[in-house]
């Protein structure tokens, strides 16, 4: 395959940013199989958001020849305080629940390297944090703290300071090519850039969209500060800590086919529509989405891209419900391989039961 069509897979949805592409162009020119990572705090129950949408777009990773790793921050979900800041739990999580939730969408061992942080970090790698802190104002990493889900304001543990600095010390342990996250771990990336040079480590951050929780976002005022911007972004993505905002892989059809019901999906609005997103990003990438509906009232469409879905929608032919019921079929679908693998596997899930993990 030619850079090229490896960087158009990289660019491919749900990538919102690629930083940058030129930086991207000459990894591929020296790389022949650039080595990739992505870092997750291990904090319960699987959603979309963290599942399914990380496994397409490392599908599209491994396709353009890259080497993939699933990162399990278990220090990091310590500082964060997941699943009580207690760090057996988080390992015993990491290393079970969490591992074969990827495994359970096909990202299976062999196609990506599942690393619990913890088992690679030695005196080299705190030394580097050290370094990193060294070289970092306070304020600037206050300002990165976004990256685990807080505002500056909520910084009230002295141990997020290192968190940041934990962060970009990972892209360097691992010398890795290709750093992925979601948009809301942009600032940490963009720190790790500015002492790569310093490290002699060159490396470019691909960042995804961040899926809207099934409450919708706001709209947001144009004329909305930087932080008010990243405070709605947090409040509006899909997240386990808000009841009723997530579909995890493992639902049943019957509780995906409930919460799409009760998801927001405003008539002819596109903006922080949900439904619409998850039809952009999971559904419409691979295939075209059948809605089905009778003939009174237009009768069965395909809609072949975001492009034609958002134009119909706005105006107004596609009603809410019709387009409800296609991305409940559409989710059912994409997420039976994961429920067949826990009902095969069910002592994972008992496992976050017998910790009292419920979502």
């Amino acid at each position: 395959m030619d850079i090229e069509s490896k960087i158009e897979l990289v660019k491919r949805t749900p990538t919102e940013e690629l930083v940058t592409e030129e930086d991207l162009r000459t990894i591929f020119q020296n790389y022949a199989h650039p080595r990739h990572y992505i870092g997750f705090e291990i904090s319960g129950m699987v959603h979309l958001g963290t599942g399914l949408s990380t496994v397409l777009k490392i599908q599209d990773f491994i396709k353009a020849g890259i080497k993939p790793t699933i990162f399990l921050a278990d220090y990091h979900s310590y500082i964060n305080g997941k699943l009580g800041g207690d760090i057996e739990n988080i390992r015993s999580v990491a290393e079970g629940y969490f591992k074969h939730a990827f495994i359970s969408l096909g990202l299976e061992e062999g196609k990506a390297d599942f690393v619990l942080a913890s088992s690679l970090y030695n005196n080299e790698y705190w030394k580097e944090v050290l370094t990193i802190a060294k070289d970092t104002t306070l304020k600037r990493m206050l300002r990165c703290i976004t990256i685990m889900g807080r505002k500056e304001s909520d910084a009230t543990s002295s141990a997020v300071v290192f968190y940041p600095a934990m962060q970009a010390a990972d892209i360097f342990l691992l010398d890795v090519q290709i750093a992925h996250a979601g948009m809301d771990q942009r600032k940490v990336h963009m720190l790790a850039r500015e002492l790569s040079h310093t490290y002699k480590k060159q490396f470019v951050a691909v960042h995804s969209h961040l899926l809207a929780g099934l409450q919708g976002a706001k709209r947001m005022d144009p004329n909305a500060s930087t932080e008010q911007k990243e405070d709605a972004m947090l409040e509006a993505k899909m997240s386990k800590s808000i009841p009723g905002s997530a579909i995890f892989i493992h639902d049943s059809e019957e509780e995906i086919n409930s919460k799409i019901k009760k998801a927001y999906c405003p008539e002819k609005s596109i903006e922080g529509n949900p439904m619409v997103e998850y039809a952009e990003y999971l559904l419409l990438r691979d295939s075209k989405m059948k809605i089905e509906r009778p003939a009174k009232f237009g009768g069965d469409l395909e809609i072949a891209d975001a492009t034609e879905l958002k134009k119909i929608f706005s105006e107004g032919k596609l009603h809410p419900m019709d387009l409800k019921a296609a991305v409940a079929r559409g989710l059912c679908e994409a997420l039976k391989p994961s429920r067949d693998y826990f009902q095969q596997h069910p002592q994972y899930l008992e496992s976050l039961r017998e910790m009292k993990i419920t979502r």
